[in-house]
């Protein structure tokens, strides 16, 4: 799936929600699948007793992960040229997040056009718990 200059316009955004109550099994998977078995993901007593957090909350790349695929979704894996987050606030057992994607520029290079898009993730009370960027190339 490949858009061009034509497909999209500057200002146009894509919204998706990522999740609907987050589960830890989610979060354990994650652990699983990427190595990363921090126990401020994985283990409750040591989230809250060790590290005075309210509990176990999710790693950041799977939110940034998350994240992604309302940019994957729009301008396919292939076009994806960059891609970077802020990680601004935890993500928690329960919580949903919605993405939004929106187009703030489209270059033309020598190769192809190229899109610019900003990226926020909000959880269900409209927090910011991601921000970030992202360029994709378009189809001429």
């Amino acid at each position: 799936m490949s858009l061009s200059s034509s497909d999209i316009k500057v200002g146009e955004t894509r919204e998706s929600v990522l999740v609907e109550d987050l589960k830890r099994t989610r979060i354990v998977q994650y652990a699983g699948a990427s190595g990363d078995f921090n126990p401020l993901h994985t283990d409750e007593r040591f989230a809250v007793e060790a590290a005075g957090y309210p509990g176990v909350f999710a790693h950041g790349m799977l939110t940034m992960g998350m994240t992604g695929r309302v940019l994957t979704d729009w301008v396919g894996p292939e076009s994806l040229l960059r891609y970077g987050v802020r990680f601004k606030v935890q993500v928690w057992p329960g919580d949903t997040l919605t993405a939004t994607a929106t187009v703030e520029s489209i270059e033309d290079t020598p190769d192809a056009p190229v899109a610019h898009f900003s990226l926020r993730t909000v959880n269900q009370d409209g927090v910011e718990v991601v921000t970030g960027t992202a360029t994709a190339r378009l189809d001429p």
